[in-house]
């Protein structure tokens, strides 16, 4: 059996998860989307104004995997919870319980913590990963659709 690790993520982890972000993207058919870079990641994730928050995961030592998570807060429980941007497990690596080690870490993490929620999205056409979440008791908030503003239109919303 492997062993597994999830540890929040440093500095020295920034290169790696710039290499999991590009490899979800591929895998996402989306890799011209990413539009960040390293220092970016670095200032996001470690500098002083950080909201969010990565984890790495490692199997026998190697890393294998990570995720990427904030804090939201819903009005109606009065209390926060952790919405998972990215879970990402490279594919030589899956199958061994990194995927389901990095979403207990952030369930307990949600619990210890009082969360009211775990929360995150997925693509509705990425099956393997619709059938994990709902093995792990996960149901679609299929009622909800998400939106989005970004670039040229959120900025030209933010000065209308």
């Amino acid at each position: 059996m492997r062993s597994i690790t999830i540890r929040e993520g440093t500095t020295e982890d920034v290169a790696q998860i710039y290499h999991f972000i590009r490899e979800l993207a591929v895998y996402e058919k989306a890799l011209e989307e990413v539009t960040t870079d390293e220092p970016m990641l670095r200032e996001a994730l470690f500098g002083n104004t950080a909201r969010a928050f990565p984890l790495i995961c490692e199997l026998d030592g190697t890393a294998a995997g990570f995720a990427i998570y904030f804090y939201n807060f819903s009005t109606w429980l009065g209390k926060y919870g952790i919405f998972l941007e990215d879970l990402y497990v490279s594919p030589e690596y899956r199958g061994h319980g990194a995927g389901k080690a990095l979403l207990q870490y952030l369930a307990r993490k949600a619990v210890d913590e009082g969360c009211g929620r775990f929360e995150w999205n997925v693509l509705d056409w990425n099956e393997p990963a619709i059938s994990f979440y709902e093995a792990c008791g996960a149901v679609p908030m299929s009622e909800w659709v998400g939106y989005r503003l970004q670039g040229t239109a959120l900025e030209t919303f933010a000065a209308s």
